[in-house]
């Protein structure tokens, strides 16, 4: 059986699967695909943390489904960006981005269209994690390419040194486990 680190996440206990990163250091696995309990928990808490937005913008990634559960609970559109380019998208915008969680460097990518969604309103960024910070770096130049604003960038993790930061929300912190 694996080890585990046991947390409460929006008033939820959850036990997450450590994982070996590399062989000084372990992190804790938090997936919340097909948790719908606690993805609109968490959610929720988001909501109350973050102030005024237009638009959600998160990456093709595990945080797609609170980036739908927060546009549910709002009553806000939000915008997934891509990670390769699709038939029906018209003018891509392109940025790199290199996670903590992803072997190579990777693209995101918006259509013209969710471009136009995203201009000139305040754009609100969201992940599940926050950990280097990459991933919303990537979509922080996303949006200042089609001229959004944003918002805020909010999390329902802070993972290692992300947890010191002061400009992000974020529901709880996560260790990371050193060997």
């Amino acid at each position: 059986m694996p080890e585990t680190y046991k947390m409460t996440i929006a008033g939820l206990e959850r036990e997450l699967i450590r994982c070996p990163l590399n062989e000084k250091m372990d992190i804790a696995a938090f997936v919340m695909f097909s948790d719908v309990e606690l993805t609109v928990a968490c959610a929720e808490e988001l909501l109350k943390k973050c102030g005024d937005f237009d638009v959600i913008l998160t990456a093709e990634s595990k945080g797609i489904p609170l980036a739908y559960e927060m546009a549910r609970q709002s009553g806000k559109p939000y915008v997934v960006a891509r990670k390769s380019v699709k038939l029906y998208m018209s003018e891509p915008v392109e940025v790199t981005v290199k996670s903590i969680t992803t072997v190579n460097v990777q693209k995101l990518y918006i259509s013209k269209e969710k471009a136009e969604l995203l201009k000139g309103r305040k754009v609100l960024l969201v992940d599940d994690v926050i950990s280097t910070g990459e991933s919303l770096k990537a979509l922080e130049k996303l949006t200042a390419a089609v001229g959004g604003e944003i918002a805020g960038e909010a999390a329902v993790l802070a993972e290692g040194e992300a947890a010191d930061r002061d400009d992000i929300i974020f529901l709880e912190k996560l260790p990371l486990f050193f060997k």
